[in-house]
């Protein structure tokens, strides 16, 4: 009895594993879509108008580190 249990367990798993490998390439397809879309979204919010294929997300101009200013001394007082 319990060899027929194993055995169906077995099959089970087995025609799971064959389901699963027999969508895999649909669902590669469609991941890959939606990494794409997601670039594009990415690159108009970005507004980089420049791709050089990299995949590298340009930062914009104005994130510029600019230099600190110089802290006003106090006037002395007498």
């Amino acid at each position: 009895m319990i060899d027929f249990i194993s055995f169906l367990l077995l099959a089970a798993v087995a025609y799971l594993i064959w389901r699963i490998s027999d969508q895999l390439p649909d669902v590669i397809f469609r991941v890959s879509e939606i990494q794409r879309d997601v670039a594009e979204i990415r690159r108009n919010l970005n507004g980089a108008g420049a791709d050089d294929g990299t995949g590298a997300v340009a930062a914009p101009a104005d994130t510029a580190a600019e230099p600190a200013d110089e802290p006003e001394t106090p006037a002395p007082t007498a």
